[in-house]
């Protein structure tokens, strides 16, 4: 088998030591450039807006929502983008596609002189400019990712919260779902009562009856990540007590759907799942089952192979469990500067090639193919792993080769020899949503013609 690359523990508890983040004084960056207007707009009209009575029929991406920079009205600097002067970012976003307001200006330089600048999630200018394309380009909207390690920290736990308020008026004004996601990672067994405080208090201050937050069974989604992995430290007693405690904080609220974010190989425990019989009863405890697969398979046939061994009898078995199937679709994978900065030898970057698309439009064909009725696209914004879908830097002319440390590259969208403009993904996303609207299995040829030079 291959290494289980695309595992988020490396990444989460760097993010959790507060390695991914920087001062803001930091030489090769200068923050926001100047503060965005709040944007006050209308909510979608009723007949624009995702239904949020269920995820069954939908494609929701995980959003990551963690990037940061000096100036954003937050305490953690340089968040996700850089430590120390090394950048911890394979892919970047296309500065072009932001406000200049909403921009933090870098010292990064393209070829031609030209600045490369970034975004910060604690805008909210910046989320709503993401929203708005999510409903351009037809998608339902995001599982909101908050991370558990970021609530035992005052000034990540705060950067969580804001990113939190932003993702809920965007998502109400432009008619789109969300819901969130506690990830586990690095969180110790002594903390875990955290999740289920802090999710009686977001749902005190009325977050679940956001016109916006979705539902699915009867009651708001609540996502928890990180279950029944191997070499963690939950045990499946653990996860148990969890569950319990969120269904006792959402109680007076009228109940809570429980989604459980596990292995590959839940079903089997191999692999990258852990074989202790006993997480077959959390497993019966869930309302939605979502099993990682990024790093899993890296190319058409691997995919293939995959479905055929891992969705069809995972789809069988979750249907007798009386649980909900959710297969995880991802378009590529790269995380050479994240493992450049760790001092990691021989990364590589655009490990695993998106092909233009056609990587991601496979899986498509494949989880649809095998009969499911919902899918996670990872991800929206995750450009440390390089699986991001929104815009992005298009062209390898663009990408910063003055302001960064030596030995640093960036892989941009024509990696794979294709010209893609940066919102090429999202239009790709947008098809692969139209399919899982029809809920028929679609061709597996591309549906969009590849641009050429």
């Amino acid at each position: 088998m291959k290494s289980w690359t695309g595992d988020r523990l490396g990444l989460l508890v760097l993010a959790a030591l507060g390695f991914l983040a920087i001062p803001s004084g930091h030489a090769h960056a200068q923050g926001l450039q100047r503060k965005a207007p709040i944007v006050s707009r209308q909510s979608a009209k009723a007949s624009d807006s995702v239904d949020s009575s269920t995820l069954t029929g939908k494609l929701i991406m995980g959003y990551q929502g963690w990037f940061n920079c000096p100036g954003d009205g937050t305490k953690v600097g340089w968040w996700h983008w850089f430590t120390g002067p090394d950048p911890t970012v394979d892919f970047l976003p296309n500065a072009a596609d932001y406000p200049t307001a909403e921009q933090c200006v870098t010292t990064m330089l393209d070829a031609a002189g030209n600045p490369v600048n970034l975004f910060s999630d604690a805008n909210p200018a910046t989320v709503e400019t993401q929203f708005a394309w999510m409903q351009q380009y037809g998608l339902d909207g995001v599982a909101l990712q908050r991370f558990a390690v970021d609530l035992l920290d005052p000034p990540t736990r705060d950067a969580r919260n804001l990113v939190l308020a932003n993702v809920r008026q965007a998502a109400q004004d432009n008619g789109r779902v969300f819901f969130v996601m506690y990830d586990l990672t690095g969180l110790p067994n002594s903390k875990l009562y955290t999740v289920a405080q802090d999710w009686k208090k977001i749902e005190r201050e009325g977050l679940t009856s956001s016109p916006a937050y979705l539902h699915h069974r009867g009651h708001p989604l609540l996502a928890v990540w990180g279950l029944g992995f191997a070499g963690r430290s939950l045990t499946p007693s653990g996860a148990l007590n969890l569950l319990k405690s969120l269904d006792k904080a959402s109680a007076k609220y009228g109940g809570v759907t429980i989604m459980g974010g596990v292995p590959s190989y839940w079903r089997t425990g191999q692999y990258d799942a852990s074989p202790d019989p006993k997480w077959k009863r959390v497993w019966s405890r869930l309302g939605v089952l979502s099993p990682w697969s990024v790093g899993r398979f890296y190319d058409d046939a691997e995919a293939d192979s995959y479905s055929n061994t891992v969705w069809v009898p995972d789809l069988a078995a979750t249907r007798a469990l009386g649980v909900d199937y959710m297969p995880v679709l991802f378009p590529g994978y790269s995380f050479a500067n994240t493992e450049r900065a760790l001092g990691q030898p021989d990364p590589i970057s655009n490990q695993i090639p998106r092909q233009c698309g056609r990587f991601y439009w496979r899986q498509v064909y494949d989880a649809l193919g095998a009969g499911a009725t919902m899918i996670y696209g990872a991800m929206f914004d995750e450009l440390n792993e390089g699986t991001a879908m929104f815009k992005m830097l298009p062209n390898a002319a663009e990408a910063p080769v003055r302001g960064i440390p030596p030995g640093y590259s960036f892989v941009t969208l024509d990696a794979d020899g294709c010209p893609l403009p940066s919102d090429w993904y999202l239009s790709l996303a947008g098809a692969a949503t139209a399919a899982v609207h029809s809920g028929t299995p679609p061709s597996p040829t591309l549906p969009l013609p590849l641009p050429s030079d």
